[in-house]
């Protein structure tokens, strides 16, 4: 199965806020479907059942406190230029605590061979481009300083994911709740 741990936003304003945004973007982009949007804090890839109960085990060993998270900003991987992902951030105290949750998820399941590939930088993606689109600078400009709202952010999940030609389906495998 393939899966990863994510935070979801459940907060419909903010989802509402986000698919607005995404409305105002002319480009040819598949946009992310409001209920799959998450910050991805370690993607685990292809797993086995087996390994599957061993991640729950150490996952069962997290603590963590809410997290306020405020949307701010949009921002494009690798960059506006030659653009492949466009992503909603956060701001500077959000980014500071889902890093340390991701850093403990990471800490929590290195024992059983995961590592993230880069360091983590918390980012909602909101559209996935395939072809080479032009240059989105000017568009960018426009979303340099958003407020898309608050979501308090008090689960974190163990998710597995299908890949669907019409995009993927998640499914939850574990909660964990903020203590």
């Amino acid at each position: 199965m393939r899966a990863f741990i994510a935070v979801e936003i459940q907060d419909e304003s903010v989802l509402d806020a986000i698919t607005k945004i995404q409305s105002e973007f002319k480009i040819r982009a598949t946009p992310v479907n409001k209920k799959n949007m998450h910050f991805t804090l370690l993607f685990l890839g292809e797993i086995t059942e087996e390994t599957a109960a061993n991640v729950k085990k150490a996952l069962d060993t997290i603590s963590f406190k809410k997290i306020d998270v405020n949307f701010t900003h949009v921002g494009a991987f690798p960059n506006p230029r030659s653009v492949r992902v466009i992503w909603i951030g956060v701001d500077e105290t959000s980014s500071k605590q889902l890093v340390e949750l991701a850093m403990q998820v990471e800490k929590k399941l290195s024992p059983l061979g995961f590592r993230s590939d880069k360091p983590f930088k918390p980012h909602l993606t909101i559209f996935r481009i395939k072809n080479k689109i032009d240059d989105i600078s000017d568009m960018m400009e426009k979303f340099k300083k958003i407020d898309l709202g608050r979501y308090t952010m008090t689960e974190l999940k163990f998710k597995q994911s299908i890949l669907t030609p019409s995009g993927p389906i998640y499914s939850d495998l574990q909660v964990i709740l903020a203590k």
